[in-house]
């Protein structure tokens, strides 16, 4: 990167063609890219060259950022015998655990190496089985982070204990704050390296009370939520609309002892659905039936998920950092819950055995973090700004966003607001392509940064399963926006111009 100045997204955007690949935000850890154009994330998912050449970032679950790729082919050189592949795993538990998952879907025995560098565990494996292997690393988070990664080329790892220290006074730091916003125990809050992996290991405490047993989804949910709970433990029952019919059908299952545990996004991402979820939860109390839901749309400070939850997921990735160059997550216990006891155990040993939140992201993330909630009240004030302002423009034809924090029932906070995230409609997808390429927001994966952002979230996320994802209720031409801290009014006067510019024009 140059040593000038750094790119302010909030001011100058990453909009424009020639935007194309750049890191958002502007430095070597950002989280996400800039897809300027309507076709460059077609030609994206198309996997075309030029856009393979553009990239310099992207979302670390997805995209192999340059120093991870770097370290790879470091332990492929060092450990991989002809015909193998190599990734590196951020301990020897998440290696055997690969592992497992590769022998499991590919039928091909992984084999795991020492690196030699920190906790670092090299998984090798034949090169056929690579989709199995690049598939655990996104579902289940646990990824080498790109500051690992950089401290581990350079094998300056040195005298230990004083990152080690800087990481543990941060993550204790973290903890607390989370804890305070949650009105729990620092104890009762842990850390993990992705919001997929706080999910991924959520999904394997609520499923071992219960083997066998499949788990419900209500509502359409980001896309890897419900791939965990379809790849791993015994399946999903998938309600994609949390109507009445739905929330009965839940609580039949419950009460029949036929479900391991029940999760939801409150709300959901892209549509912002929250399902009624008061008389649910007291429904699954009774059955001894887990809820889980995840907060990283709403937050912490919006919502207090653990009114309803035996545990809450949270991606520190989006909002509580806001920066968007580190990667993190986090699972939150509710101590009423009847299995407070043994989840704290069980997260306590895997702690033990391996802590894979990363000291220097952690001290990133406990940095970016100290203003959470203030920035958090401020991306509400933008959304409802313009929501308001798109709801009432002839050219929207549908907007989601959550009618009213009552729509949160016992979860609303007092002075807490509806989340920083919003998605709309315009008439067909020409419309939708010509707003998209002329909104001066940055465009790209991600949510909650303290510069707005817009994705055609649909294809970007179900681009092999557009039909399914229409038959669920979301569209192949929506669009997803997330406020950032910009003024309110900057914000509407460029979505002003883009729908403008997207509005058919009269006959000659």
């Amino acid at each position: 990167m140059p040593d000038s100045a750094p790119r302010q997204l909030s001011t100058d955007p990453a909009w424009q063609a020639h935007d194309l690949g750049l890191p958002l935000p502007p430095t070597q850890h950002a989280v996400s890219v800039a897809l300027p154009l309507w076709q460059d994330v077609i030609d994206y998912e198309e996997e075309h060259p030029r856009i393979a050449a553009a990239l310099q970032a992207g979302y670390p679950r997805f995209f192999v950022h340059p120093l991870v790729s770097q370290l790879f082919a470091q332990a492929a050189r060092r450990w991989a015998a002809p015909g193998e592949g190599c990734l590196v795993l951020p301990s020897a538990l998440a290696a055997q655990r690969a592992a497992d998952y590769v022998l499991a879907k590919s039928g091909l025995p992984a084999r795991i190496e020492p690196c030699g560098i920190g906790e670092l565990h090299a998984l090798l494996f034949p090169e056929t089985a690579r989709p199995a292997a690049r598939a655990y690393w996104r579902y289940c988070g646990t990824v080498v982070s790109s500051r690992l990664a950089a401290r581990a080329l350079a094998d300056d790892f040195g005298d230990a204990a004083p990152l080690a220290q800087e990481g543990a006074a941060a993550k204790q730091a973290l903890r607390t704050r989370l804890a305070a916003l949650s009105g729990v125990d620092p104890g009762d809050v842990f850390l993990f390296p992705s919001g997929m992996n706080a999910m991924a290991t959520a999904h394997r405490l609520v499923t071992d009370l219960r083997p066998g047993l499949p788990t419900a989804q209500l509502d359409f949910p980001y896309v890897d939520v419900l791939r965990v709970q379809q790849e791993f433990g015994s399946g999903v029952v998938f309600f994609p609309v949390a109507d009445a019919a739905a929330l009965e059908k839940t609580a039949a299952l419950a009460a029949a002892g036929s479900l391991a545990a029940v999760f939801a996004e409150v709300p959901s991402n892209p549509l912002l659905s929250c399902a009624p979820l008061d008389t649910l939860a007291d429904q699954l109390r009774a059955a001894a039936i887990p809820l889980v839901l995840d907060d990283t749309v709403a937050t912490a400070v919006n919502l207090d998920a653990l009114a309803l939850a035996d545990l809450v997921t949270t991606s520190l990735t989006k909002a509580c950092s806001g920066a968007g160059d580190v990667i993190a997550g986090s699972i939150t216990l509710n101590p009423r819950s009847p299995w407070h006891a043994r989840f704290r155990a069980q997260l306590e040993a895997e702690l033990a055995q391996h802590d894979l939140l990363w000291a220097e992201d952690a001290v990133v993330l406990e940095r970016n973090s100290r203003d959470f909630a203030e920035r958090v009240l401020q991306m509400n004030r933008n959304a409802e700004a313009l929501t308001a302002f798109l709801a009432a423009h002839p050219a929207v034809a549908q907007v989601w966003y959550p009618p009213s924090t009552a729509a949160f029932g016992r979860m609303a906070r007092p002075g807490g607001g509806r989340g920083c995230l919003f998605s709309f409609l315009l008439r067909d997808e020409a419309a939708a392509a010509a707003c998209y390429d002329h909104l001066a927001l940055s465009k790209g994966p991600s949510l909650g940064t303290n510069f707005s952002l817009c994705c055609p979230y649909t294809l970007l996320a179900h681009y092999q399963e557009l039909d399914w994802a229409a038959s669920c209720g979301v569209p192949r031409h929506l669009l997803r926006v997330s406020t950032g801290l910009e003024p309110a009014e900057t914000l509407i006067g460029r979505f002003r111009r883009a729908l403008e510019a997207a509005a058919p024009r009269p006959a000659a």
